[in-house]
Parts: structure tokens; sequence; C-alpha cells
């Protein structure tokens, strides 16, 4: 019985693990890549530099940088340019979920 509540246990771990690495997916639909593109085409910004920052998924961005709200529904999301790119950042943990070419 303790063996088979091991097992149980294990298994019940191992689920949650598989769940947290979900909930930290971030999906951008296609639909609000574009509203992002569009609006970022009509209100543009001055791209910045950030020397020994890497724009990946995940990198955090510092708290130096200023995020600029995108004013459209569905869309969570902040933006800022950085080297002539664009980049959606979670404003709640300032992480970049997109990097736009």
């Amino acid at each position: 019985m303790r063996k088979l509540l091991n097992i149980a246990v294990t298994g019940f771990y191992l689920l949650g693990a598989t769940g947290v690495t979900f909930a930290q997916t971030v999906v951008v639909t296609p639909e609000q890549e574009t509203v992002v593109r569009e609006y970022v085409k009509k209100k543009p910004i001055a791209s910045i530099n950030l020397p020994g920052v890497e724009l990946n998924v995940g990198s955090a961005l510092p708290d130096t940088v200023e995020l600029h709200t995108i004013d459209a529904p569905d869309v969570q999301y902040r933006y800022v340019v950085i080297d002539n790119r664009t980049v959606l950042v979670d404003p709640g943990t300032r992480k970049v979920v997109r990097v736009l070419q």
C-alpha cells in the first residue's frame, strides 16, 4: 500500500510540474500580433539600445526601460522598440514574450 501511495504522489508531483510549465507558456495569437504591428506603425516610438541585454523570449528588461501601452482590446502586453525591433513585454514580470521582426 505504501509503495502505491508513493507512486501516486510522484505522479501527482509530475503532473503538477507539467501544469506549471504550461501555465508559464505565453501565447500571442496571430490576431494580437497583427493588432500590435498595426498599432506600432500608427504610433511609432524611438528605438533604444540596451547593451548587454539579450532579446530572447523570457529575458527580463531592466526597470529603467519605459514600457508603452498598446491601446487595443485583448492585448495585455506592453511594447518597446529595441535595436529597431518591436518587443512585446509582460508588464507584470517585465519579461519578453515576443520579438517582432
